[in-house]
């Protein structure tokens, strides 16, 4: 079970738009002894799933990990580029040729997606979340 800030914490928007959507109806809800607004994590789940959409700018492609964000930093030399984008919270850095970083018209301010397509994912568990 999930209370609204840490619904809205995972989800990348803030607690009232989590309320917003419980009021609405699209995210179920309970309340707690309390009195507070708890969300399942199963319904959670299922939510998040249904938002994320196909919005992709290159068409089809077999990766499936799609962080949609803003470029923050391009640090350029004469053969390669680093570049940084902010996806939410997420900061991801790729390396790529200098020619592809042009070519792609990469700059502070640009939209765009880091594409990760991976056979190596490590998933963790934050301390004292572990199941039982």
């Amino acid at each position: 079970m999930f209370r609204i800030g840490d619904a809205a914490e995972l989800l990348g928007v803030s607690p009232d738009t989590i309320r917003r959507w419980v009021d609405a109806g699209r995210l179920p809800a309970t309340r707690d002894e309390h009195g507070h607004r708890i969300v399942a994590g199963t319904d959670l789940a299922a939510f998040a799933r249904a938002q994320v959409g196909a919005e992709s700018g290159s068409g089809h492609s077999s990766a499936r990990n799609r962080l949609r964000g803003i470029v923050t930093e391009v640090v350029r030399d004469t053969v390669m580029a680093q570049v940084e984008i902010a996806a939410g919270p997420f900061r991801v850095v790729s390396l790529m040729s200098r020619q592809a970083a042009d070519e792609l018209g990469l700059e502070v301010g640009v939209v765009a997606f880091a594409v990760i397509k991976s056979t190596n994912v490590v998933v963790e568990i934050p301390p004292g979340k572990e199941s039982r």
